[in-house]
């Protein structure tokens, strides 16, 4: 038996023929098939064939231009965003800053009227206040000018009857008599001055002749029926009466007037130390003034 016999070779096989056929797109979508062959035994062995598929030329530039189309979009739609979120964040910025200037501004109204609100009840307080108290010196001055006047009709009541009892009997001589008239007088000019004092801080009334409201003419007419004297009603009537008298020798009681003596338009009474009493105006109402203040024309003595 051979030793070599049935002993294995031990060269390599012989490979079979191969072959790579590469099959690739062409421009214009046609199919090309490369083929690479080799062969390293007989032509009669197998061949072995391995196919790669490529995207055609055509396909690959519709795809980078999709590509490149969608980044650019991409990029595009990124930087609008971020614009968006800028502007955004401007709006809020510029909102955030007139929302707190316009809640600045609604409290410095607030406290505005706040403010106007307190004022105008510290006001209405004064008011109410002023009006009260002036309610009261009214009311007090009422008062003693209704204690004046009622003192002054029982002295005007007393001096008529001592008058009346002097007259009925016979008088003791002539100075007694004279003495006698001169007291009559006095007390009756006091009684004028001191009605005419009474009135001062009643109003002015156009046409009133009293009790709380007097017009010039209206003051002076009652006065002198306090004294139990009667006296016309109108301005120019009173002037006309009694004896025109020098304003430099004037006495409490005297008539003074403004305008001419028959044709007066306002009158009011002296009362003494170069003052007078009168129903001024509207304004002013009974006033005591000095004569400096608004000089008469000229003065009348009925007494």
């Amino acid at each position: 038996m051979s030793h070599t016999a049935h002993i294995p070779s031990h060269r390599k096989p012989r490979r079979s023929a191969s072959k790579l056929a590469l099959r690739a797109g062409v421009a214009g979508g046609v199919l090309s098939t490369i083929a690479v062959a080799g062969a390293a035994g007989p032509a009669s062995a197998e061949p072995v064939t391995e196919t790669i598929e490529m995207p055609t030329l055509g396909s690959l530039g519709t795809d980078l231009s999709s590509a490149v189309a969608a980044s650019a979009e991409a990029s595009q739609q990124e930087a609008l965003d971020q614009s968006l979120e800028a502007q955004e964040a401007t709006a809020l910025e510029k909102a955030a800053k007139e929302a707190k200037k316009a809640k600045a501004e609604a409290d410095r109204k607030a406290e505005a009227e706040r403010a106007e609100k307190a004022r105008q009840e510290a006001e209405a307080k004064a008011e109410r206040e002023r009006a009260e108290a002036q309610a009261r010196a009214e009311a007090q001055a009422r008062a003693s000018r209704d204690a004046a006047r009622t003192q002054l009709t029982a002295t005007s009541a007393s001096s008529q009857s001592d008058s009346g009892s002097g007259s009925s009997n016979d008088s003791g001589s002539s100075a007694g008599s004279s003495s006698e008239s001169t007291q009559v007088s006095s007390g009756t000019a006091a009684s004028i001055v001191a009605f005419a004092r009474a009135q001062v801080g009643d109003a002015y009334v156009t046409g009133g002749t009293g009790p709380n409201s007097w017009d010039c003419s209206g003051l002076v007419q009652a006065a002198y029926a306090a004294a139990g004297i009667d006296l016309p009603r109108i301005s120019y009537q009173q002037s006309s009466m009694g004896t025109s008298v020098s304003l430099s020798n004037l006495q409490p009681g005297d008539i003074l007037y403004w305008g001419s003596r028959s044709g007066s338009y306002h009158v009011a009474i002296y009362v003494g130390g170069g003052k007078y009493v009168g129903a001024q105006n509207s304004s002013t109402g009974v006033v005591e003034r000095s004569l400096d203040w608004d000089p008469p024309s000229g003065a009348v003595r009925i007494l």
